[in-house]
């Protein structure tokens, strides 16, 4: 059984939790950690989990919004660490090379073994020093995650098929992020090929995706400035082809379900 839960997702933090189960034994995998560390032990134990049962952490780059606690955690709780060569270059200091033992490099296409989880990394474009998204799998089902693009690319597009349900970012609307009080360059790196999606880009790249057997969607990293969870789900729900309510949103502080894939 594989399932998934967001423990948030937005410009404030970013969390997901994991789950793949093989007879008695459950592998848990916490894909990013850009939440404070008391609010993240708080929202694993109203998860039904707590920090000492992890088996892994993934981080899927260097801004502040995902990595956030890791290096606390893991120096509270020992736990292995995954994150791309990119990465761990952007962030290692002095601070981080105590824990450098705990540490696991990553590669886009090298599948990662952890338990009864195999978590596929794929490259993101963002401006970001290596950016990687997952495709994690119990070896049955299959569960795409990807926020933090800037545009669909073909290998984000391929990384994707055949996924049973999706977590995707449908970060801003166009329109409003070029009314709102960012400054000009804010504006252009949020929009622009290196930034994030777009309701119509995640539209189009659902799309792209879309089989008979996909059957959860879940809009991820909104922007609380420039984007509603009613203009994202009307875009993904038109890829989708269903009701705009069929599309899940996670919640930046609540997260998400638990949804079983």
């Amino acid at each position: 059984m594989l399932r998934f839960k967001s423990l948030g997702s937005g410009s404030s933090g970013n969390a997901t939790l994991v789950e793949a189960q093989s007879g008695v034994h459950t592998t848990r995998l916490l894909i990013d950690c850009g939440i404070r560390l008391r609010d993240l032990e708080a929202r694993l134990i109203e998860a039904g989990t707590c920090a000492e049962d992890l088996d892994a952490i993934f981080i899927t780059h260097e801004h502040g919004d995902h990595i956030g606690c890791a290096r606390s955690f893991i120096k509270r709780y020992s736990t292995p660490l995954w994150m791309s060569q990119g990465t761990w270059l952007a962030v290692c200091d002095d601070a981080w090379l105590p824990h450098q033992h705990l540490l696991n490099l990553a590669r886009d296409g090298n599948t990662i073994e952890i338990g009864a989880l195999q978590a596929l990394p794929f490259t993101v474009p963002h401006d970001a020093r290596e950016p990687l998204q997952l495709r994690c799998s119990d070896g049955n089902r299959h569960l795409g995650l990807a926020t933090d693009l800037g545009h669909p690319s073909a290998h984000v597009v391929s990384s994707l098929q055949s996924c049973h349900a999706l977590l995707l970012e449908a970060n801003h609307d166009p329109e409003m992020l070029q009314a709102s009080s960012y400054p000009s360059f804010l504006k252009q790196r949020v929009a622009g090929p290196w930034g994030h999606l777009a309701n119509h880009a995640a539209a189009e790249l659902l799309a792209r995706v879309k089989h008979k057997d996909l059957n959860f969607v879940l809009a991820a990293h909104l922007s609380e400035r420039n984007n509603t969870p009613e203009l994202a789900r009307a875009s993904l729900s038109k890829a989708m082809q269903c009701a705009p309510l069929d599309i899940a949103v996670a919640d930046p502080i609540t997260g998400s379900a638990w949804v079983q894939v």
